[in-house]
Parts: C-alpha cells; sequence; structure tokens
C-alpha cells in the first residue's frame, strides 16, 4: 500500500451518513476525533441508566419486523428529508469517484466482466443496530471485525477492541490501546515495556485469540479466556511498517499460528505455542492481504501489484503469478474445497481463480462504484461475499454464477443488493446444521 498524500474518493455522512462529500483519505486523518453523537455504554450499577441505555438501544436498531412495516433499513427518515432514497442513489452513482493507483483501471477492467443472473432471495435482514460503534483506521484496509460465534462479534472502535453480544446487544471493552499496553506474560522476543497510543489497522481472532496489527508495525496478542495480554513485539522497524493484514490458523499438528502481513513486503508467520517468529518471506512489493489454503500448503499473496501470487506455504516459493487484475488488490479469500480462492482488487473487480488451472481467472466479477475491499467465502464454499470501498455488498452464487441478494432496498433499480452509503468489513458465522449468518461491520455501526 503506497503513502497518500490525499485524493478524490468521496463520502457523504451526516448524523445517517449521508453529509458533504468528504475525501476518503481526509476522513481517515479524523478518525478517533468526530463530532458524532455517541451513546454512552451500559453500566451495570445503574439500574435506571441501564434501563435508559435499552430504550436508546431499541430506537437506535432497526429489526426485520419493522422494515416489514415500512421503516427504514437503515433507520433514515427519508420522508422528512428533502431528498428521497431512490434521488439519493442515482446521484450517488453519478457522483462517486474511486480510488485508483494506477489511473482509469476501473474502466478497463469492465471490459473483462461478463453479466450475472439474478437469483432468488437466500439471505434476509435480520437486524440493523447503532448501538455499537465501529471504525476504519485505513481507507484502503478492512479486516477490523470477525464473528466467532452466531452471536459473538468482535470489533473495532476508535482505540478499542470491544465485544458485541447480538443477544443481548451489550459491547464490553476487551482492549484498550490508546494510553500504555504491555505484556503480563514473558516470552522470548516479546517487548517487556509494550507500547503507547497503538493506532490499530487490522485485526483477527480466532480459538480463543485475539491479534491486533498496528500502523508501526505493532503485534499485540491476546488470549481471550486469560487476564492481561499475552505477547507485544513489532515485525520490523522499517518507516512502511503498517500491518495490512492477519490471519490466525491451525497448523496440521493443532498447533495456533497467525499470518501477518506489511508494507514493508515481508509476510510473517508466528507461532503462538511458543511466542516466536516461524518464517518469514520477502517479496518486491507491499504485502496488503494472504490467505492461506485449507490444507495449509499453499498461500495467496496480493499486494501493490498487479499480479497476485501463489506460493509455497512452507518454503515460500512462487508457484505461479496470476495476471488479470488492473490495479492493486487488498483482498483475498480461499474456498473450503481448497481449489477455489478469490482476489479483490481496486479496479472493481473480484477474480474467482482454480488453482488446478491458473491460466486465467474462472470469474470477473463486477463491483458498482468503488474497489472491492473484502471477500469472504461461507463454510459450505457456495456463496461468496464482497464488499466494496463504498455502498455495495454482493453475495454470489459461485457455483451458479448468479448474484444473491441478502435483502432488497427501496432503491432506484431494486436489484437484489445491499446498498448503503458507508464503508463496509464483512463476517460470515455459520455452523454446522444451523443457518449462516453475514455480519456487515459498516462504519459507524453494524448490519
Amino acid at each position: 500500500m503506497p503513502d497518500y498524500h490525499g485524493g478524490d474518493v468521496e463520502e457523504m455522512e451526516d448524523e445517517y451518513d449521508m453529509n458533504e462529500p468528504v475525501d476518503d483519505m481526509e476522513e481517515e486523518e479524523d478518525d478517533g476525533e468526530e463530532d458524532e453523537y455517541q451513546e454512552p455504554a451500559v453500566r451495570d450499577s445503574d439500574v435506571e441508566e441501564e434501563e435508559d441505555e435499552d430504550q436508546s438501544r431499541k430506537v437506535h436498531d432497526t429489526s426485520a419486523e419493522d422494515v416489514r412495516n415500512g421503516k427504514d433499513i437503515q433507520g433514515i427518515p427519508w420522508e422528512k428529508m428533502t431528498i428521497t432514497r431512490e434521488t439519493y442513489r442515482q446521484t450517488r452513482l453519478e457522483q462517486y469517484k474511486n480510488y485508483e493507483n494506477i489511473p482509469n483501471s476501473g474502466e478497463a477492467a469492465m471490459k473483462a466482466c461478463k453479466s450475472t443472473e439474478k437469483g432468488g432471495t437466500y439471505y434476509e435482514f435480520r437486524r440493523n443496530t447503532r448501538s455499537v460503534k465501529s471504525t476504519i483506521s485505513h481507507f484502503q484496509l478492512r479486516n477490523l471485525v470477525w464473528a466467532t460465534s452466531k452471536h459473538d462479534v468482535y470489533l473495532l472502535f476508535d482505540y478499542s477492541v470491544l465485544h458485541w453480544s447480538a443477544l443481548s446487544g451489550v459491547d464490553t471493552e476487551i482492549m484498550d490501546v490508546d494510553g500504555h499496553i504491555a505484556p503480563s506474560e514473558k516470552h522470548p522476543g516479546s517487548i517487556l515495556e509494550g507500547f503507547f497510543h497503538t493506532q490499530v489497522s487490522t485485526m483477527a481472532v480466532k480459538d480463543n485469540l485475539l491479534v491486533a496489527g498496528g500502523f508501526q508495525g505493532e503485534l499485540i496478542c491476546k488470549h481471550l479466556d486469560r487476564e492481561g495480554i499475552s505477547f507485544c513485539c513489532r515485525t520490523t522497524f522499517d518507516d512502511n511498517a503498517i500491518t495490512n493484514a492477519l490471519e490466525i490458523f491451525n497448523t496440521s499438528s493443532g498447533a495456533l499460528h497467525f499470518i501477518a502481513s506489511n508494507n514493508d513486503s515481508g509476510v510473517r508467520e508466528y507461532d503462538m505455542e511458543r511466542y516466536q517468529q516461524y518464517k518469514h518471506f520477502r517479496f518486491d512489493w507491499p504485502v496488503n492481504h494472504t490467505s492461506l489454503s485449507p490444507d495449509g500448503k499453499l498461500v495467496v499473496i496480493v499486494g501493490d501489484d498487479t499480479d497476485a501470487l501463489l506460493i509455497d506455504a512452507n518454503s515460500g516459493k512462487a508457484i505461479h503469478s496470476m495476471k488479470g487484475h488492473l490495479d492493486y488488490s487488498f483482498a483475498s479469500a480461499w474456498s473450503p474445497d481448497g481449489r477455489t480462492f478469490a482476489t479483490g482488487n481496486q479496479d472493481k473487480t473480484c477474480r474467482i481463480w482454480d488453482a488446478r488451472n491458473l491460466s486465467q481467472s474462472v470469474h470477473v466479477l463486477r463491483g458498482n462504484v468503488g474497489a472491492i475491499r473484502s471477500i469472504r467465502f461461507t463454510s459450505d464454499g457456495q456463496f461468496l461475499s464482497m464488499a466494496e470501498a463504498a455502498d455495495f455488498v454482493h453475495i454470489f452464487d459461485i457455483k451458479t454464477n448468479k448474484v444473491l441478494g441478502v435483502l432488497c432496498l427501496s432503491c432506484a433499480d431494486c436489484q437484489p443488493r445491499l446498498s448503503i452509503p458507508i464503508r463496509f468489513n464483512l463476517a460470515w458465522c455459520s455452523r454446522q446444521g444451523s443457518c449462516t449468518l453475514l455480519y456487515v461491520y459498516i462504519k459507524n455501526c453494524i448490519l
């Protein structure tokens, strides 16, 4: 990810996230200092305040029943406004400018996209809550929300990592990195003095392990079933050190490891049984995201290059360079089938690849207005969700090449897509024999 010095990505935000256009990168510099109203946290010690909080939460939340009764999915009172949703959507489509590192990449990439059929409604709206706030620290990075169960969501707000319960609607602070944070355990290589005022750029949660990465290469590891912080280190002291992405996984032996992708062109694997760096691979460009195959043998590498790499997970040796994208990529994901993987790019496309034949992509999925910043497969591999930099989340049936909808809003084109004028993160949560939930983490609320 290159250093940025201003740009032309626009955001419309007021109390309903729809104010005057604000440059996406300028807005990042103001994160954590917004004058937006924030509801106070629930305090168990004060019953009256807790009741007030519960009532406030109910006012700001939108349920499936509310939507069936005609309420806007975001709680926006369009009837009190001088503009309709349809008019706003059309204006937004006409005025939104996608950020590109390579000029006109989005327009050129559209030539490779084929039309997709529109399928039935496989997912429907469950709930929208504004009672818990969320933050996106860098305009190009996502991966700041993780659903570890149907009801447990971990997310970032300012300098706090929060746990939000979909059952109670209550958020609990798990880790505060605004001041001084230091490990309570002693491990070789851990920075015992810790860090001060860490700006979190990315995070991951799995198997009771939470790992947060920072803008200065910080890595903070916390076990959710233990008090305190387990491990702190820096991936690098390079000036260009931001941690772009993290992935936690279990090795074939069952050991807990994680991979960190950094702007210093390095990919590092850490062993959380020994709290040590296990591997370090270097590449020719900053690495924005990596995805490990289900069998742990292959890794997809994407970054500040138009090509994506497939490498051997043990040696780091490049197996193939995938060509097709026309800009830099910031998202990747493997299907559970172990053969299919996807890459998301600033050229506004998501490409689907088959590891058995990498001469060209299998599908080229088109976004509407912006870069594809986040990609997730369902646990059965049938569906793929992709989030654009703003406004649109798409769900595709990989097998039938049909676009499906989480729900259909009352927007002008009335396509089965989720249309929300803000920025997204995605987290699928599924359990065998149970329904699958898609949490859409929106800047300033959760859907």
